[in-house]
């Protein structure tokens, strides 16, 4: 596959480049290294695309995994504990996770686990590809990239989405670059609060 367009949020693709070329470059390698066409192996039962043969999300997100372990890179969770209470949240909000866990209790609530996930993640560069539903991207953005960033995690996110041109051979409903991108944008320069590169793929 190959990178058609890439767009760098506060700075991201310019840290990568200065503090972490190798890194920026295994993810183009990632990339290049995936066959899109040994995935076009989804026959769809939609309405306006019954019989054809589209791109397989599932096959492409192996081929994406097997590039990015052979390389080291690693999936990570971050847990949290929360409760109902508004006050009490923002008191817990940067604590580590058994102080958090601590705090709700000693308050009188029931603490409840939860945690955020990241596909990959090496040297603090955290990397997701996203060829689901479009709504997954927004969490990726402003959740996922962001609770590794504010937790000290991560430096900067980088999330990998179809092109257009690549999500119009796919399932309905799947994320594309060109509307990724205009949501990114239309939050102001400085949201999300986090350093990311928004790549855009194709066969």
């Amino acid at each position: 596959m190959r990178i058609v367009k890439r767009y760098s949020h506060l700075n991201g693709e310019e840290f990568l480049l200065v503090h972490r070329p190798d890194l920026w470059q295994e993810v183009q390698d990632v990339v290049a290294g995936v066959d899109a066409e040994t995935h076009r192996t989804k026959i769809s039962r939609e309405k306006t695309t019954f019989g054809k043969l589209l791109y397989s999300p599932v096959g492409l997100n192996r081929a994406f995994g097997e590039q990015f372990k052979a390389r080291g890179w690693k999936e990570r969770r971050q847990a949290f504990w929360v409760t109902s209470d508004e006050q009490i949240l923002r008191g817990v909000v940067g604590m580590p996770p058994e102080a958090q866990k601590a705090a709700i209790e000693e308050s009188g609530q029931k603490p409840i686990h939860s945690y955020n996930q990241t596909d990959y993640i090496k040297d603090r560069v955290a990397v997701e590809v996203q060829l689901g539903k479009y709504s997954f991207v927004a969490h990726d953005v402003f959740v996922k990239h962001m609770a590794f960033f504010v937790s000290d995690l991560i430096d900067v996110g980088i999330e990998i989405v179809p092109m257009k041109e690549l999500e119009s051979e796919m399932s309905s409903g799947v994320a594309y670059y060109e509307r990724d991108l205009m949501n990114i944008l239309r939050q102001g320069r400085g949201v999300p609060a986090v350093p990311l590169v928004l790549v855009g793929i194709a066969p």
